[in-house]
Order: C-alpha cells, then sequence, then structure tokens
C-alpha cells in the first residue's frame, strides 16, 4: 500500500484544518451570542463573521452553534472512520467508530442535563463535545495504530 503513508497525513491535515475552521466559528459565534445575550455595544466578533450572522437573534445564534457542532462532529467522524479504513484496509470497524461518537455525545448531552445539580458535570459535557469536533479521536486513532504488537523475537 504506497498510498497509505500520504492518505493518513492528507486525512490528519483535513482534520487539523477543520479544527482551526470550528475554532474560527466557534469564537466568532460564541463572541456574538455574548453580544447579542447582554445587549452590547460592541460585538467582538470578526466581521467577516458578523456580516453573515447579521439580524440573527439569541435563538438563532444557539440553532447555529448545535446545528455547528453537530456538522463538525459528523465530519470528525468521517474523517475518522475514513482513517480506519486506510489503517486497516477496509471498513469493519465504522460501525463501532459511530456507535462510540453517538455514545459519547449522548453522555456529554446527559452530563450537561445534570450540570444543575452537579455543576462540575458541566465542564466534563464541555469537554467531551470538544473531543469529538476536533481532530482528537483522529490523532488517537492514529496514535493507537502505531502500538500494535511487534512480531516476537523467537531467539529470546
Amino acid at each position: 500500500m504506497h498510498f497509505r503513508r500520504p492518505a493518513i497525513l492528507a486525512l490528519l491535515l483535513v482534520g487539523v484544518l477543520l479544527g482551526a475552521a470550528r475554532e474560527f466559528i466557534f469564537l466568532n459565534l460564541n463572541y456574538q451570542i455574548d453580544f447579542v445575550a447582554h445587549g452590547r455595544a460592541l460585538s467582538y466578533a470578526h466581521s467577516l463573521f458578523r456580516s453573515r450572522v447579521e439580524g440573527f437573534d439569541l435563538q438563532a445564534l444557539l440553532v447555529l452553534k448545535w446545528s455547528m457542532a453537530l456538522v463538525f462532529s459528523a465530519a470528525m467522524l468521517g474523517l475518522v472512520i475514513a482513517l480506519a479504513r486506510v489503517l486497516v484496509g477496509d471498513h469493519r470497524h465504522a460501525r463501532a467508530l459511530v456507535l462510540g461518537y453517538v455514545f459519547l455525545g449522548l453522555l456529554a448531552l446527559l452530563f450537561h442535563g445534570m450540570a444543575g445539580s452537579v455543576p462540575a458535570l458541566e465542564v466534563v459535557s464541555v469537554k467531551i463535545l470538544h473531543a469529538l469536533q476536533y481532530p482528537v479521536v483522529l490523532f488517537l486513532l492514529w496514535a493507537g495504530s502505531m502500538l500494535q504488537r511487534q512480531p516476537s523475537d523467537s531467539g529470546s
């Protein structure tokens, strides 16, 4: 498989670029949410971003935020499945990866819901959701693939 190494690098690069795009979007989205929610005189969101969401009320901004969270999670899941395909040569792990993503997403939402009673769970919820939207799982999968057992030395 002479294409394996370049394919792995390409998938990792796309993951990092998507993570950077996600960071730009969410940083500015959070600035705009703060601006609208608190009636601030000035929004710190980038002018390009502000021009795209001008006139959005708080509800619309929150829907956009959750929608974008789902989009970035799905995109990263797609990259993870593609990387697993490159690493093992088939899609045998795709179902487990999808189920793992869904499980972690639901766990994060459960923790978010429980945060009223246990405030520390809010931070855990956010960390899990961020891990699903950034190339965290992608890099963990790649690193894990390098931990495969080496053939034992028969002379020992």
